[in-house]
């Protein structure tokens, strides 16, 4: 290749180097401009960074429970602010109103107890006296049990109490008047006694079925003596005071 061609490849490169122009890296004078308005602008100030803080009422809806700090705070607010001398005073009161009750029921029980225990002993027991003879008597008959009521004698009496009706014969016969109350052998006492067991009662009433020398007496009174489901047993009597009768 000739000297001539040489210069010419070497222009013709030349102007093509010349004619491309870079694209990535823009002018200097713009990338200086843009500098220079960033530096202009006014620094702002960074905030401090900071976890904000979750919202109790939120928690507690999300949860579905109070926090702990909060349940805490609450147990310890309501345990200085109750008032322990009332507590203590109400409560006092309370056991003394206890106290109280059961000893009202312990009394009462007793009470019950010795009631009924008197009751019994009352019914039961028996005594093996003899027949005394020199008021009249003794005397043989029948002796049966019935319910009284207001008797002859102007008296109410129940099945508990130790008395009996003498016969219509003898009742008749101590009679000063009209009126049955003031009958002399109304409250007069008399010992009946049947297999060595011996009952003292009162006359309070009259015998409309008894023979002269028969006795009714309540239920109480036939215990001691004979089972009630013989309803009528074979006794003998006697008079415990002077009568205004004799029995023949």
């Amino acid at each position: 290749m000739d000297t001539q061609t040489e210069k010419h490849l070497h222009d013709s490169t030349a102007d093509v180097e010349s004619s491309v122009s870079p694209i990535s890296q823009p002018p200097k004078s713009h990338v200086q401009n843009d500098r220079g308005f960033r530096e202009s602008m006014p620094k702002r100030k960074p905030l401090p960074w900071q976890v904000p803080a979750p919202n109790a009422e939120s928690s507690a809806n999300i949860t579905g429970s109070t926090p702990k700090t909060q349940r805490i705070g609450t147990s310890l607010g309501a345990l200085f602010s109750f008032d322990w001398y009332r507590y203590a005073s109400q409560r006092k009161k309370r056991r003394f109103l206890i106290i109280g009750v059961i000893a009202m029921l312990l009394l009462l029980a007793l009470i019950i107890g010795l009631s009924v225990g008197l009751t019994i002993g009352k019914k039961h027991s028996t005594s093996n006296l003899p027949l005394p003879s020199s008021h009249g008597g003794p005397y043989e008959g029948d002796l049966t049990y019935y319910n009284p009521a207001l008797g002859s004698c102007g008296h109410t009496n129940s099945d508990s109490d130790l008395i009996c009706a003498v016969s219509h014969v003898l009742f008749d016969a101590a009679s000063t008047g009209s009126n049955p109350n003031e009958n002399p052998l109304c409250g007069m006492k008399l010992r009946l006694r049947r297999n060595g067991k011996s009952v003292d009662v009162k006359v309070v009433d009259r015998c409309v079925g008894c023979k002269e020398t028969d006795l009714d007496v309540t239920e109480t009174v036939f215990e001691k003596v004979a089972d009630l489901d013989q309803g009528r047993v074979l006794m003998e009597w006697a008079w415990l005071e002077q009568t205004p009768v004799t029995v023949s």
